[in-house]
């Protein structure tokens, strides 16, 4: 089983390229896919965890539901195959970046079976309040 875990404050270069932290560059040896996923972010998947999303998706698509068609389309159209270089370096294309509102600063999450990309303020204001479960902020 994967295990990603960590949270880790990158910056996009000129390029529209990010380091992957070392601890995560093993299973990427291979590459990878990008997709955009849920709250606004980009996931980074291994090329096996790619396929289990695929299948699921696919599965889903062909339950003749004209909305998880559509949900299967637009997660196969924003999805792509990313190589990570001898420096850790993978490019983000400009359709992704524009979908997580990536421009400089990335905040890279280890999210149990994929990497997430986030913009830091979309981060903070989507997933950080779920912090009060942990810290008990929240028991209302």
């Amino acid at each position: 089983m994967l295990a990603f875990f960590g949270r880790y404050e990158h910056t996009l270069d000129a390029k529209g390229r990010l380091i992957l932290p070392a601890r995560f560059r093993p299973e990427f040896e291979r590459g990878g896919h990008l997709s955009q996923h849920f709250e606004g972010c980009v996931a980074l998947w291994t090329p096996g965890e790619f396929s289990r999303q695929l299948s699921e998706i696919l599965e889903a698509g062909r339950g003749g539901d004209a909305e998880a068609r559509n949900r299967a389309r637009v997660w196969a159209s924003g999805s792509s195959d990313v190589e990570v270089d001898k420096q850790g370096r993978f490019a983000i294309p400009p359709s992704a970046r524009a979908f997580a509102d990536l421009s400089s600063d990335v905040l890279v999450i280890g999210a149990i079976d994929r990497i997430e990309l986030w913009n830091p303020q979309r981060f903070e204001s989507r997933v950080a309040p779920a912090e009060g479960f942990f810290n008990g902020s929240d028991l209302g």
